[in-house]
C-alpha cells in the first residue's frame, strides 16, 4: 500500500490537479518506459552515459525508473491496481547520467559528475522541463554546476535534489543539494519525523515522505519498496508539478513560494530548522489555500542572493535566516514540524485512498539510497568539515555508523515513533 498517498490525501488532490501539462526531468540511471505504470508517461530524452548499453529508456540499475514511478506512475499495472505517482498526469523527461561507482576514486567521480550534470540541467531546461529532479549527488560542486542551476532558474525551471542518506553517519553535504538555488529535500517517515538516514544542516529546504515507499519499478512484480531522500525528492518534485498544473501562469518563483507558504513548519514557531528545513511539502494545502504567490521574478529562498553576494563558486548554502524580509509568510494553520526532528501528527490528516488499497506483494528490490558513491578524500563541502567516509556505504550491524572526525547524528527525540493522527 502506498501510505504516503493516503497520508497526503492524494485522492482529494487529484480532483484538483494531477500534474497534467507539466514536464519533470529525471536526471538518473535512465527510465524504463515499457513498464505498465509508465507506458505513455516517458518522453524522448537524452543519454549521457555512452559506456553502458542502451539509451535514456534503458535503466542500468533501476533507480531512475523508481523515481519516475513515484512522480508519474499511472497505476495501470495489475489490472489497475498498480503503483501511482503523486502527479500521474505529469510527463517524464529522462536524462541518463553516468553510472556511479566506476571512477578510479572519488575525485574522479566528482569531476565526472560536475562535467555531466550541468549539461543535463541545461538540456532539461531547453527541452521543456519545468521541474528537474536530481535524486543523486556527489561530494563537491563546481562553478559550471552553479551556473547551470542559475540558467534553470533564469529560464523558469525549479531544481530539486536529494539531501543524501548519511544522517546517521558522516552527514557530508551532497551536491547539487548544497548548490545555491537548488531545493534540497530531506526525508520523513510514517510518524512525520525526519528519518535517521536523512541528512541535516543549513542546506535543507523541505522534507517529504521517504520511507517504505511503494512504487513502480523494473523487474519482478514491477512493484518495489525503497526508502531514502531520493524518494522524498521525487515526492517534492511531484508536489511542484501538481501546483504548476493548477496555476500554469505562475513562475517558478511563485510555485516555490506557495510550497513554502503551505509547508508544515517547525513547532517552535521558527520558520525553518536544520532537520526539516521549512517543513514537509503539502500539495493538498497548496492547492486549496496557496496564500500569496508573491512577485514573479523574486526567488523566495535566501541562499541564492546570499551566495551571489559572496563568491560565485560552488559554496554551500548559508543558514536560512528567520527575518521576515527573506522568508515566506506561512498560514497560521500550517501543521508544524518540531525542531528536534519530529513533526506534529496533524501534518497530514486522514487516511484511506481507496484506489491504492489493493496493491499486493511488494518487492523490496532496490537499495535504500540517494546514489552510492565511493569514499574519497574530496574537499569538505562545508567550512571546517573534515573528510568523512562514504555516506552511502551502510555500516554492518557490528559497526558504528560514525567517523571519529565527523559530527554525530542528532539524538532521536522522545516519541519519535508516534503514529499518524
Amino acid at each position: 500500500m502506498q501510505w504516503h498517498l493516503d497520508a497526503m490525501k492524494a485522492d482529494e488532490v487529484w480532483k484538483t490537479s494531477t500534474g497534467k501539462g507539466v514536464v519533470v526531468a529525471v536526471l538518473d540511471s535512465g527510465v524504463d518506459s515499457a513498464i505498465p505504470d509508465l507506458v505513455g508517461q516517458v518522453l524522448k530524452g537524452k543519454n549521457l552515459e555512452p559506456d553502458v548499453k542502451g539509451d535514456e529508456h534503458t535503466d542500468y540499475d533501476g533507480h531512475g525508473t523508481s523515481m519516475a514511478g513515484l512522480i508519474a506512475g499511472t497505476g495501470r499495472s495489475n489490472g489497475g491496481n498498480g503503483a501511482f505517482g503523486l502527479a500521474p498526469g505529469a510527463k517524464i523527461l529522462p536524462i541518463r547520467m553516468p553510472e556511479s561507482g566506476v571512477g578510479a576514486n572519488q575525485a574522479v567521480e566528482n569531476e565526472e559528475f560536475n562535467k555531466v550534470a550541468p549539461v543535463a540541467i541545461r538540456y532539461a531546461v531547453d527541452h521543456g522541463a519545468k521541474i528537474i529532479n536530481i535524486s543523486l549527488g556527489t561530494y563537491a560542486g563546481s562553478q559550471a554546476l552553479t551556473d547551470s542551476v542559475r540558467y534553470a532558474l533564469d529560464n523558469g525551471s525549479l531544481v530539486f535534489a536529494a539531501a543524501g542518506n548519511s544522517g546517521e553517519g558522516s552527514n557530508v553535504v551532497e551536491y547539487p543539494s548544497g548548490t545555491p538555488g537548488v531545493v534540497a529535500v530531506g526525508a520523513i517517515g510514517h510518524n512525520a519525523k525526519k528519518t535517521g538516514e536523512s541528512q541535516y544542516g543549513p542546506q535543507i529546504d523541505f522534507t517529504a515522505p521517504g520511507i517504505d515507499m511503494v512504487h513502480a519499478c523494473t523487474g519482478g512484480s514491477q512493484l518495489c519498496k525503497t526508502s531514502g531522500t531520493s524518494d522524498a525528492t521525487a515526492i517534492a518534485s511531484a508536489s511542484a508539478a501538481l501546483i504548476w498544473a493548477k496555476h500554469p501562469d505562475w513562475t517558478n518563483n511563485q510555485v516555490l513560494r506557495v510550497m513554502l507558504n503551505t509547508a508544515g513548519g517547525p513547532t517552535s514557531g521558527a520558520k525553518r530548522n536544520d532537520y526539516v528545513g521549512y517543513g514537509a511539502v503539502r500539495p493538498r494545502i497548496a492547492l486549496k489555500t496557496p496564500g500569496d504567490p508573491g512577485p514573479p521574478d523574486l526567488y523566495p529562498l535566501p541562499d541564492l542572493a546570499a551566495a551571489e553576494r559572496k563568491s560565485p563558486s560552488a559554496s554551500p548554502k548559508p543558514s536560512k535566516t528567520t527575518g521576515d524580509s527573506e522568508n515566506p509568510d506561512k498560514p497560521a494553520a500550517a501543521a508544524p514540524v518540531s525542531d528536534d526532528n519530529s513533526s506534529n501528527t496533524g501534518l497530514w490528516t486522514g487516511l484511506g485512498i481507496g484506489a491504492l488499497a489493493l496493491i499486493g506483494a511488494v518487492t523490496a528490490s532496490l537499495a535504500i539510497r540517494s546514489r552510492r558513491r565511493k569514499p574519497a578524500a574530496a574537499p569538505p563541502a562545508y567550512p571546517h568539515q573534515p573528510p568523512c567516509p562514504n555516506p552511502y556505504q551502510q555500516p554492518q550491524p557490528h559497526q558504528q555508523p560514525t567517523h571519529p572526525a565527523c559530527p554525530p547524528p542528532p539524538a532521536a527525540p522522545p516519541g519519535s515513533n508516534s503514529p499518524w493522527a
